[in-house]
């Protein structure tokens, strides 16, 4: 049986086959276009799917679909997306409805660990935390190849962890949380608020490979910060491997300095928690969206 993936995105919405080995067969990529609106964005997925249904000849196939946010299970309807016009929108209920078949959906990050776990840096690993380091902070937890969500769906949403109630508003209400001080939207606000200049992560990092003094102390609370983020969660989960994804993966210090600063306060007298860069890329979240379809 064909595993078709969709991975809801920002800026992109990606479709993939996958055959019985997990093998992909065939990729495609259109533009989500969210300036229009929420109707607009599932018509392109049903164009999008039917693309990829026509590519098997219309073969009998499970589908998975991962999006930012997660469902709430007492309404149904999409919560805490980066996509904010998904908000509060039937948005599983309202595809299955067009598509006319059942959609598994899970939050982006549980794809990407699901993805990793089974194909990639997670391999033969039982416990696997997933990390989403890019625009907004995410994680998922994969426990013997499958998705652990939570009672309430929530767990491994450990970007919403606050490390400091008197610190920056975050959008979710709370302040302090990690995802204000180690993503890249958090990283490039707090470059802003105390040097007053604009600047994206590529560019912080560029100025701090040049040893740029203000930078280096700025960084380095971004290392203290990302110990501290990463070893609770290691504390309290004690996984067998955490891969690392998004955009701030790339930044190689991560797996040097920044595991120093993680090992400074783990609860152990030993440190043996692999910290890795993923392998699947780009690729993963829509492989993992396949991976778990229905």
């Amino acid at each position: 049986m064909f595993k078709i993936g969709i991975d809801l995105g920002g800026t992109k919405i990606e479709g993939i086959i996958l055959d019985n080995n997990k093998k992909e067969l065939f990729r495609h990529r259109i533009l989500t276009e969210q300036e229009h609106g929420y109707k607009h964005i599932l018509e392109s997925i049903k164009s999008l799917y039917n693309r990829l249904v026509g590519e098997i000849k219309g073969a009998e196939h499970t589908i998975g679909m991962g999006t930012p946010g997660s469902l709430s299970k007492d309404t149904d309807l999409l919560r805490n997306s980066n996509t904010v016009c998904l908000n509060g929108q039937p948005l599983k209920t309202d595809l299955e409805k067009i598509l006319r078949r059942s959609v598994e959906m899970q939050n982006d990050a549980n794809c990407f660990a699901l993805a990793e776990a089974i194909t990639g840096a997670g391999k033969s690993r039982k416990m696997v935390f997933g990390v989403i380091m890019g625009t907004g902070c995410g994680g998922g937890i994969v426990y013997e190849g499958k998705i652990l969500r939570g009672l309430q769906d929530i767990a491994g949403e450990w970007g919403h962890m606050s490390i400091n109630p008197n610190g920056p508003d975050c959008y979710c209400g709370s302040m302090g949380c990690v995802e204000t001080y180690i993503s890249g939207g958090g990283l490039q606000k707090l470059y802003y608020n105390e040097f007053n200049e604009k600047a994206s992560f590529v560019e912080i990092v560029e100025k701090y490979s040049l040893r740029e003094d203000r930078v280096i102390n700025f960084m380095s609370r971004f290392f203290e910060n990302y110990g501290r983020s990463m070893a609770n969660l290691i504390n309290i989960l004690d996984p067998d491997i955490v891969i690392l994804g998004g955009g701030l993966s790339n930044f190689m210090d991560l797996y040097t300095l920044g595991t120093k600063s993680v090992e400074r306060y783990i609860f152990s007298d030993s440190f043996k928690t692999p910290i890795v860069k993923n392998l699947l890329g780009d690729s993963a979240g829509v492989i993992g969206a396949a991976l778990m379809g229905i």
